[in-house]
């Protein structure tokens, strides 16, 4: 190895160069025509061999070259340093290079040749690109969220007799709705676990969780869609059994049961089941509790639902299609 030289023996203008190469940062002289006189720190996506007295078609993709030239003419024209952003497509995606343009004058004005700087900024790109996705996704799902509002105020308006009863039950409806998007947003908009989803509905109406919800069977994880659905049937039946039906009781439980479907399509069978007093009527009324159980949720899922209402029981059945659902 030869002996090493200090920045007091490369000069000023050689220790410049000699740090371009612990940087991201390339340096382009050319001349008029772009051949290249000299360059320091190209990138190996640019080429892998010299590029001195090469011409910038010669070894770039002919849209970025294209670009560097229509640039080149401005930039003699105007005497102004451009900057333009030039993409290098690669196996593992497309590379980005921020280059600034500018003309390298005599004395006398006269422009001898051009000096391209390119920085790297395919991270930068990437991230913009993660940011404007997010925020698609972002706007989709506030969509789908407010339509799901729209229709719980519109139906709980619908079956409401007053304003202070229409109040009660649409707020809490969206305190349903909240919690499980909390369970969603902490997921990075994966979903939530049903284990997780009953707790989150059904454990504020129960002083003893661990005693009153029985959970068994499989263990699936719900998509963002589902969730916010099979959270909101889970709600109508809580409030539902804590009403009329076994939460009412400090004895009484629920059990939800959770299993694949053997026969047809691949899917997810969802059964609550709890004990019922049929002394109280209202259980079986036409309330947006039963058109939210057996219309609204199943028809966004893709799915469907049976509610049945037997001397002592009542038991909800709610089959999910595949791709609604991961099973842990």
């Amino acid at each position: 190895m030869g002996a090493q030289i200090n920045g007091t023996e490369l000069g000023r203008g050689g220790s410049l160069l000699k740090a371009l190469a612990n940087t991201g940062i390339s340096v382009v002289y050319c001349d008029l025509d772009f051949r290249v006189v000299w360059a320091e720190n190209v990138p190996s996506i640019w080429s892998t061999e010299p590029v001195e007295g090469r011409f910038l078609h010669e070894f770039l993709e002919e849209e970025a070259s294209d670009q560097l030239m229509s640039t080149r003419k401005e930039v003699i024209a105007s005497g102004v340093t451009q900057k333009v952003e030039i993409c290098i497509p690669a196996d593992d995606g497309a590379n980005w290079f921020a280059v600034w343009v500018d003309s390298d004058r005599a004395p006398s004005g006269e422009v001898v040749g051009i000096m391209a700087t390119a920085v790297d900024i395919t991270d930068q790109k990437r991230r913009e690109q993660t940011l404007r996705t997010l925020l698609r996704e972002v706007a989709h799902r506030s969509k789908n969220l407010l339509a799901i509002i729209q229709s719980i105020a519109t139906q709980t308006g619908r079956h409401s007799d007053s304003v202070d009863g229409f109040l009660s039950r649409f707020r809490g409806r969206l305190l349903s709705l909240a919690s499980t998007q909390d369970l969603v947003t902490s997921s990075n908009w994966r979903g939530a676990a049903l284990h997780d989803l009953v707790l989150g509905q059904v454990a504020r109406y129960t002083a003893d969780p661990s005693a009153s919800i029985r959970i068994e069977g499989e263990r699936p994880y719900l998509n963002p869609n589902a969730a916010l659905h099979i959270g909101l049937a889970l709600h109508e039946l809580a409030v539902n059994s804590v009403s009329y039906g076994a939460l009412a009781r400090p004895d009484g439980y629920v059990t939800l049961t959770a299993h694949r479907v053997e026969d047809g399509p691949p899917a997810l069978s969802l059964v609550w089941t709890e004990a019922i007093s049929i002394a109280d009527q209202a259980i079986g009324q036409k309330r947006f509790g039963s058109v939210a159980l057996e219309r609204v949720v199943p028809a966004a899922l893709n799915g469907s639902s049976t509610l049945e209402l037997a001397s002592d029981r009542l038991t909800y059945s709610l089959i999910v299609p595949q791709g609604s659902f991961e099973l842990e």
